[in-house]
């Protein structure tokens, strides 16, 4: 496969997942809005902060209120992280490689690119705000299905399966860190019914209330923490998105889940191998934020190596380069 579509095809998963997982954290702050008490109101500048773009944020907008951080992260086309650029962005790559898709993929791609298109034009849809983000994450759904469903399950479908689930990864880890952003409560509230309906939101954002439930009857800050990170059951765990990131990797490659063939797999296996020794208490102990901020690196530091692996042009020269070319036509 060619490394220009293997890489569009990486980052047309990795768009569309993180277009769902913006959707996802105003999410958060639309329902804690609903569910707490005035007095303790929702924050937006934190939002900004936890996507890492406040600095082009303070560029375009004065303050940090309720309108301009959901426009900024909703339908802003100068940022580059909002969902328009994000769906916009995914449908050019789709477009680039509509021969190794299925035509089922593009027109689902395409018909999420139209809803935020049509929204972001419609004035009245902050409105009704919860209808619409929950319209952007069933349309993300709708691409997993179909991709699922239409998709050959070889090398194109790995490299697809790699950029959604690091995505998943990087942005649960974000929406746990809401809860040290904004959703950190005093002494005063922490166990008391405000607290727990702080957490309850952040797992609905990540739609895993229920399945947490199914293993803990009770919300616990560190059950939630401990479901989140470490599970390896539920599909939106950071633990779980790393272990099929693995399976995919390795596929491609043909090596041995348990050697390495290259920095991916070993910068990958690295992490995969101190997360299965990983206990909550660790994690709590040393700092929830202090932990998913290095997580975050390490998963920059992992699409990195990625890049290098499998997309990375590289100067050839004299017979080799005739080969090589020849070799991909």
């Amino acid at each position: 496969m060619l490394s220009r579509v293997a890489n569009s095809i990486y980052w047309m998963s990795r768009y569309l997942e993180r277009a769902e997982n913006v959707a996802r954290f105003v999410d958060v702050n639309l329902n804690l809005s609903l569910d707490l008490p005035a007095e303790f109101g929702a924050q937006w500048a934190p939002l900004v902060n936890i996507t890492g773009d406040h600095e082009l944020f303070a560029q375009r907008y004065e303050h940090p209120t309720r309108e301009n951080v959901m426009h900024f992260l909703t339908f802003d086309r100068e940022n580059p992280n909002s969902i328009l650029s994000c769906v916009r962005y995914a449908r050019e790559n789709a477009r680039s490689v509509r021969e190794i898709i299925s035509s089922e993929m593009w027109e689902q791609a395409n018909r999420f690119y139209l809803l935020v298109k049509d929204a972001a034009a419609n004035k009245s849809v902050f409105e009704n705000p919860h209808n619409f983000y929950s319209a952007v994450k069933m349309a993300s759904h709708l691409f997993d299905g179909i991709t699922e469903a239409t998709m050959s399950h070889g090398e194109a479908w790995h490299f697809l399966q790699m950029g959604e689930l690091l995505e998943r990864a990087d942005k649960t880890s974000r929406i746990l860190d809401v809860k040290y952003y904004i959703l950190l409560p005093d002494t005063l509230s922490v166990g008391a019914a405000i607290d727990n309906i702080q957490w309850a939101a952040l797992l609905k954002s990540a739609s895993a209330l229920e399945m947490y439930r199914k293993h803990f009857k009770q919300i616990s800050p560190s059950k939630v923490v401990d479901f989140m990170i470490l599970n390896r059951e539920f599909p939106r765990s950071v633990h779980s998105c790393l272990d099929r990131t693995a399976l995919s990797l390795h596929a491609i490659t043909g090596s041995p889940l348990d050697a390495f063939s290259n920095k991916a797999e070993q910068r990958l296996g690295r992490l995969l191998s101190e997360m299965n020794y990983t206990q909550i208490d660790e994690i709590i102990s040393r700092g929830l934020h202090e932990f998913l901020d290095e997580l975050q690196t390490r998963l920059n530091q992992v699409d990195d190596t990625i890049f290098e692996t499998f997309f990375a042009l590289r100067p050839l020269t004299g017979a080799a380069s005739y080969n090589s070319l020849q070799s991909q036509q």
